[in-house]
């Protein structure tokens, strides 16, 4: 199936090979850039479940110590291309990248290439992102519902601003079975205020 996309700048592509490699490759950037500041850091989100249709964004979710410390590392992360982003959460340090201008929107807004959350090691395993991801990677039956249900929003037209909330009913019944599976109690999916 080829991309599907909407009025909004969302879209959604079948699964590139390449994702993995992508996420690595700024992983180890990342961490070239502020030694000794991620505890942990992996791919996160759609494009880290082979096979799963995505919005072509690279999602990296990384642990440290000390979430004021981190931030004060706004100008290392700056120079990859990750500038702070508030989309209300309130528990992490959410950085965007936007690649080059040649890739930008029909506005010309350059379009997010990578999310970076910023969280606490504390709370790195109870992560939903992570958990998700991995529940994602061994139900392919799940990953298929997912995609389905995100190229429906999309087709139907759904703005970038709803987008990510009409995803919610089936992210948290496969949320809440993920961490069931891990003797972990449900908690609510949806984090921004």
């Amino acid at each position: 199936m080829a991309a599907v996309s909407e009025s909004g700048g969302i879209y959604v592509v079948e699964y590139d090979p390449c994702w993995p490699q992508q996420a690595a490759t700024a992983i180890d950037a990342l961490r070239a850039a502020v030694p000794g500041l991620f505890v942990e850091i992996e791919h996160i989100g759609s494009t880290a479940v082979p096979g799963l249709a995505a919005k072509p964004v690279i999602d990296l979710m990384a642990a440290v110590h000390d979430l004021p410390y981190a931030a004060l590392h706004h100008a290392a992360l700056a120079g990859l291309g990750f500038h702070p982003h508030d989309n209300g959460m309130t528990d992490r340090l959410l950085y965007v990248r936007a690649d080059d201008a040649d890739n930008a929107d029909s506005a010309g807004n350059r379009v997010r290439s990578h999310i970076l959350h910023v969280v606490t090691l504390e709370s790195w395993p109870t992560r939903n992102q992570r958990i998700l991801r991995d529940h994602m990677r061994t139900h392919p039956e799940d990953a298929a519902r997912y995609a389905r249900l995100k190229r429906a929003i999309v087709a139907a037209g759904t703005g970038a601003g709803a987008y990510s909330r009409a995803k919610t009913t089936l992210v948290q019944e496969l949320t809440d079975r993920a961490r069931a599976q891990r003797g972990l109690p449900s908690v609510p999916v949806w984090e921004k205020r």
